[in-house]
């Protein structure tokens, strides 16, 4: 497939029709694997963002009115189409971001997923019945939509992260303003596209712009009600303190560095081939990428020959090959964060061990670093790329010390078969899920969310659709 000739800029959904932004800046979309550019994509102007803005209020007014029977079987239809059109979004998500083709597949079914569990979710947002204080009267709590939503969606996992947001709102009852990420337009275009015919005008709408312009924009605004964004800390921050002046709701699914503590009694061979494949999955580009390695001193030097010599046989590839299983960095932009990092964290007393990578494209070798000081720059800063650190523990506490003293809180992962060692972690652990001999820390029916710095609020599971409902109380005398 020539990735440059069957590639096009989608524009925007603004009040039911696709049209191009009138933004005076227009923005490269790269292949990352060959830094080539494939299209030019066509941005959002003020009046475009008031546009969709006003379609939003009226497409609120009209899709709360569906029965939520209705909106399931709606959103499931377009559930239907994602997974027809499978093969088409994968293969725009691998051009555009670079994630090897089989990993593009599984986002795709994922947010399929993620967006199907919520629509059944719709026709269970129960409220109660409270036992009346007086004769002839009657207690209720009812649950309603919040309103229309601004939504904010990164660039790593577009589709995953994108459907948790649209799935949430339509479910509830929402209308979406969707402002999904400038560097993979294409993906989430066509998961939007699968939607559209399913709903009234303005109740889904897709944006790409100036982020700054249009967060600002959207959220000043008095018809969104609620805000939802997953990103870096700085950038929640800053939302945070918009919405805040504005009072209004916010989910944040913000930045992570998750520890994974391995016992003296791990399967280190499952532990190791399981890991490497989580870790360097996307080419570490995830919130909750496994990357703090704190491994019991007795198993460490085997863990670290089994893990260093896995990752390194790793290949290193265009994600549309066959055979490649991790692909470049999403943009220049990340070679030069990641490899700065690594560069300080060696100044600083860490060893590394790299691996070979391609040279073209936006490619960092799969890099173990060990002799990582505590205040190492490794440790301290999120490293959204292929870097791991290994650090030898003594004791279950003293890895539970290690583990906690980073700001960050989203995922952790343990591997042990003592149940002492289990309790002791899942209570005092301080991140958001927790995986135990095993990798999975996100489905669609449980709660993902961080602490600390990691963000506040969850997305999926009920505690996902609650985040979009307003709680009334209703007394009724008669």
């Amino acid at each position: 497939m020539n990735s440059v000739t069957n590639y096009r800029a989608p524009g925007l959904l603004i009040n039911g029709q696709w049209r191009a932004g009138r933004h005076a800046m227009t923005m490269p979309i790269v292949n990352p694997a060959t830094a080539q550019t494939l299209d030019h994509l066509h941005l959002a102007s003020s009046d475009d963002i008031d546009q969709a803005l006003n379609a939003a209020q009226a497409g609120f007014d009209a899709w709360r009115q569906v029965a939520a029977h209705e909106r399931c079987a709606r959103l499931e239809k377009g559930v239907a189409r994602m997974r027809q059109n499978t093969e088409e979004i994968a293969t725009l998500l691998t051009q555009e971001q670079g994630k090897p083709l089989l990993e593009a597949l599984a986002e795709c079914v994922m947010a399929a997923d993620l967006i199907k569990w919520y629509a059944e979710e719709a026709r269970r947002t129960y409220g109660r019945i409270i036992p009346a204080r007086l004769p002839n009267s009657s207690m209720q709590v009812h649950k309603q939509a919040v309103g229309p939503v601004a939504a904010f969606a990164p660039w790593n996992f577009p589709l995953v992260l994108s459907a948790r947001k649209i799935g949430g709102a339509l479910a509830a009852g929402c209308s979406i303003i969707l402002k999904a990420a400038e560097e993979t337009p294409a993906s989430v275009a066509a998961m939007v596209e699968c939607f559209r015919e399913e709903l009234p005008e303005g109740a889904l709408q897709l944006l790409f712009g100036v982020p700054a312009e249009v967060s600002e924009q959207l959220i000043a605004s008095p018809i969104v009600r609620k805000v939802t964004f997953t990103g870096s800390v700085p950038i929640g921050r800053h939302l945070a303190q918009l919405t805040a002046k504005h009072l209004k709701r916010i989910t944040l699914e913000l930045g992570g560095h998750a520890p994974v503590i391995v016992c003296a009694d791990a399967d280190i061979d499952k532990t190791v081939a399981m890991m490497v494949v989580h870790k360097f999955r996307n080419a570490g580009q995830a919130c909750l990428a496994p990357t703090r390695f704190y491994v019991d001193r007795s198993i460490e030097g085997h863990f670290r020959e089994a893990f260093v010599s896995a990752s390194q046989r790793l290949v290193l590839g265009d994600g549309m090959a066959n055979g490649t299983q991790m692909g470049p960095l999403a943009n220049a932009r990340r070679v030069a964060a990641v490899r700065d990092l690594i560069g300080r964290s060696v100044q600083a007393g860490a060893q590394s061990h790299q691996g070979n990578s391609p040279e073209s494209g936006f490619f960092v070798p799969v890099t173990v670093l060990t002799n990582v000081a505590p205040d190492s720059p490794v440790m301290v800063e999120e490293p959204f790329g292929p870097v791991a650190t290994l650090t030898p523990f003594d004791g279950i506490d003293h890895a539970l010390q290690l583990a906690n003293q980073s700001p960050y809180g989203l995922a952790g992962y343990l591997f042990t078969d003592s149940a002492r060692a289990i309790h002791r972690v899942s209570e005092r652990l301080e991140v958001g899920s927790l995986a135990i001999n095993g990798m999975g820390v996100s489905v669609p029916e449980a709660p993902f969310g961080g602490v600390k710095d990691s963000g506040f609020g969850s997305e999926s599971g009920i505690e996902g659709i609650e985040a979009f409902l307003d709680t009334k109380f209703i007394h009724h005398c008669t």
